[in-house]
């Protein structure tokens, strides 16, 4: 059997990953429909197992995770939790179905690796409508889209999720006290609102964002986990003492609001994007599906603990981040400080996907003695959009709906079963496989429609008070 081995260098991509083709298809794909056999072996200087599963831990858990009671008060205490782990495992399921849609192209079409965006535009190429076939670079376009939009939306969640917290932290700063027991906080000092905390925020993210070497950002990115995992583990610790009665809790919330808690649990599974270029890096690429498993059951228990808990911890009054629920004393006001600094440096490195995307483009038209000039005006640019956006949304629970019914579902939940059929529909499917795809999209579509329908009613003609940016006694 002839081989035919591909480098890395004769296929590049925005991600900057690298593989290599073989002879025959790794075990655990063997089923794949290939006009030549095919392998993938990793880079001799690529991540290993317990790296790449850091990674998708990092990739999944930032903000949205802080958001789930709230999402959970949204759904109920018993439809909610029962309703995460249901999103979750469709989550899942689509990060493999991408991954393998993947696989089928590289081994059809010979090449080391193909991204979201390719595999989309090559799945539209493989269908059997002409039309889809002729347009099929608009695959590409639409993921590229919604990649742009899903970044920037969390970089707005992050200007509203520091701006929260720095405004009560300040506020309360000559009220704070040692006695973490309660929340003796009396008086609250006069201070900015929001909006102009969000603005202050505005020159800091913008130096932070003209950092564009990797290996620089990976050295915030260390930084940042460390900070939140220290967080993460003081707002453990303190959600799980002195749990009230729940039996007043209701264990299924008003239609109403079930919407929103759709947009935020889809918001936090964020990691669809990353999963191929992750793949990629790998030493050892053929052991990346045990290891998305194992990260994702860690998130899914990370994120049903955390938003059943923090709901029954503080019931009705929880807030849209569950930092804003933690008393008053030095050393939680420390814990919301050390999230915030996590999710600052964090920022840069949610910028970079759609600065990648947008950016190498625009400056191919620019003259060679302009480009860092252009470069840098078009980075700062983009911060400011999100900025603007978060200023004129402040609501952090109504950003994190919004940008997680929008931009999200099509992500995690619409695109991947369509990409499936268009991919492997003139090979054969199950007839059970199809309904179980167009299920899936079905639910990504409702949710697209009514999560973004009703973040935007609340958005415009609140039905209950607007969250508090400060925290109230309890």
């Amino acid at each position: 059997m002839s081989t035919r081995r591909l480098r890395s260098e004769d296929y590049n991509d925005y991600s900057s990953t690298e593989a290599s083709p073989d002879s025959s298809p790794p075990e655990g794909f063997s089923s794949f429909s290939s006009p030549s056999a095919y392998q993938r072996f990793g880079e001799a200087n690529g991540t290993t197992w317990l790296q790449t599963l850091i990674h998708v831990l990092k990739g999944n858990i930032g903000t949205g995770l802080l958001g789930l009671p709230l999402a959970i008060k949204n759904a109920g205490l018993v439809m909610g939790p029962v309703s995460l782990l249901v999103i979750g495992i469709i989550a899942v399921h689509c990060m493999h179905i991408l991954v393998k849609c993947a696989h089928h192209f590289c081994s059809r079409l010979q090449k080391p690796f193909v991204d979201y965006g390719d595999a989309v535009m090559h799945g539209l190429e493989a269908s059997p409508s002409v039309w889809l076939r002729t347009h099929s670079i608009w695959g590409r376009y639409l993921v590229g889209f919604f990649l742009i939009l899903t970044q920037l939306g969390f970089c707005c969640v992050y200007f509203v999720f520091l701006a929260d917290n720095l405004r009560q932290v300040i506020s309360a700063a000559n009220g704070t006290t040692n006695n973490c027991n309660s929340n003796e906080t009396a008086l609250l000092a006069p201070t900015m609102s929001s909006q102009l905390y969000i603005l202050s925020l505005l020159p800091f993210m913008i130096l932070l964002v003209f950092i564009q070497n990797l290996k620089i950002l990976s050295v915030f990115s260390l930084l940042a986990n460390l900070l939140m995992i220290s967080s993460l583990i003081m707002i453990y610790q303190y959600t799980v003492r002195d749990i009230p009665d729940p039996s007043h809790l209701p264990l299924v919330s008003q239609w109403k609001t079930i919407p929103l808690f759709f947009g935020t649990a889809i918001f936090a599974f964020e990691g669809i994007g990353v999963v191929l270029p992750l793949e990629n890096k790998m030493k050892t690429p053929q052991h990346f599906p045990v290891i998305l498993y194992v990260g994702m059951a860690t998130v899914s228990t990370l994120y049903l603990s955390l938003g059943t808990l923090g709901y029954l911890r503080f019931g009705a009054d929880i807030q849209a981040s569950i930092t804003l629920n933690l008393p008053n004393c030095w050393l939680y006001q420390s814990v919301k400080l050390l999230y915030s600094m996590g999710i600052f440096f964090t920022y840069a490195l949610q910028f970079y996907v759609p600065a990648e995307i947008i950016i190498p483009p625009a400056l191919a038209q620019v003259p060679e003695r302009w480009k860092l000039w252009c470069n840098l005006l078009l980075r700062a640019s983009l911060v400011c959009v999100t900025c603007l956006l978060a200023i004129l949304i402040p609501r952090l629970d109504i950003v994190i709906a919004l940008v997680g019914s929008v931009s999200s579902s099509a992500l995690a939940l619409i695109i991947p079963p369509l990409l499936e059929i268009a991919t492997f529909y003139c090979d054969g499917m199950h007839p059970v496989t199809i309904a179980k795809d167009v299920l899936i999209s079905l639910l990504g579509f409702v949710g697209f429609a009514v999560g973004t329908y009703e973040s935007l009613v609340e958005l415009i003609t609140p039905t209950v008070p607007a969250v508090s940016n400060v925290t109230s006694a309890f």
